[in-house]
């Protein structure tokens, strides 16, 4: 049987016409993502799939995929994808570990200055009142000589940090037992919420991070802490964030990230935190984290080198898991 080889969002025409040698090649080409029923119909002869954040690949998707030999994800964190029901079923899965880095840095730090400096809101005056110069009014806080911790300090949290060291922050925190870097204080999350000025979140998705900064941690943050969120939105709780802002305890919150996105949670809430769009001290981007032109083709060819190689014989050079 050849090989069928199904990519789940639409992808540049080279990236396509590079993998059309090796089987035919079924894509997405709409912006919305298919349903888990179509996706489960094109599954039913696929050899590879390419996939990407708005795909949930677990067991029951893999019971209709009998032909299935690698899932290549297009994205690093790969929560929504079982490697395990993968792994037992002899598929490989491969990942992009390294190519998201630092245009999801930059993004961070540009929600940090956008919430700070109340952009949003500026903007917002701008375009529905006349505008007859400077006044004294949208007073903000700057990254410089403000105390700023990291929390999760793998290769986006310590992307940030290089990025903050230029601001001459008075100084900066990293919330990681397995990582650290000179110029950087480990410390505990309690210490980090209860001391900095900024915060941001660059966390996977994992049993442990689940709803990690929650109603009792945000009470016991620093009064008008600024907190970033360019991890999964399930690490960060909406509803207490949303709380939070409504005491006043926080000061402001921007996010690129949320949890309607996290596929792999079967309780995800259907649409953003309402109080949250509502709340005029938010700052949101619909995940651009890695939304850079040449980032996503280069991004796109990664993990058809992963799908090329395992349809040419050889063990895909992200993988995500061993097979015997």
């Amino acid at each position: 049987m050849p090989n069928k080889i199904v990519i789940t969002n639409r992808v540049h025409d080279e990236v396509r016409q590079r993998l059309e040698p090796y089987g035919e090649v079924i894509m997405n080409s709409m912006l919305e993502p298919w349903s888990p029923r179509v996706l489960a119909e094109h599954m039913a002869n696929a050899t590879a799939l390419m996939g990407f954040m708005t795909d949930r690949v677990d067991a029951a998707l893999l019971e209709q995929a009998a032909h299935l030999k690698i899932v290549a994800c297009a994205l690093k964190g790969f929560d929504n994808y079982d490697v395990c029901a993968c792994t037992q079923r002899g598929i490989w899965v491969s990942i992009v570990p390294d190519l998201l880095t630092e245009p999801t840095a930059e993004l961070a730090i540009g929600l940090a200055i956008t919430l700070a400096r109340h952009v949003r809101l500026g903007d917002q005056q701008l375009r529905t009142k006349a505008f007859d110069g400077w006044r004294a009014q949208f007073f903000g806080t700057g990254l410089h000589h403000s105390v700023v911790a990291i929390i999760g300090f793998g290769l986006v949290g310590q992307a940030i940090a290089q990025r903050l060291s230029g601001f001459d922050c008075k100084s900066l925190l990293s919330v990681d037992p397995n990582n650290s870097v000179a110029g950087v204080t480990p410390c505990s999350l309690a210490y980090a919420l209860k001391h900095s000025d900024y915060v941001f979140v660059a966390v996977p998705l994992t049993t442990d991070s689940l709803n990690l900064i929650d109603q009792q941690q945000l009470a016991n943050s620093k009064p008008g802490q600024l907190l970033i969120n360019v991890g999964r939105g399930s690490v960060v709780n909406e509803q207490a964030v949303a709380q939070a802002l409504e005491s006043g305890r926080l000061g402001g919150y921007a996010a690129d990230v949320f949890a309607c996105e996290d596929w792999a949670l079967s309780d995800r809430p259907l649409e953003i935190e309402p109080r949250l769009l509502a709340h005029s001290s938010t700052v949101f981007t619909p995940h651009l984290g890695s939304a850079v032109r040449s980032v996503r083709l280069a991004i796109e060819h990664r993990a058809a080198d992963n799908i090329i190689a395992v349809l040419t014989g050889a063990v895909p050079p992200d993988a995500m898991n061993v097979l015997r």
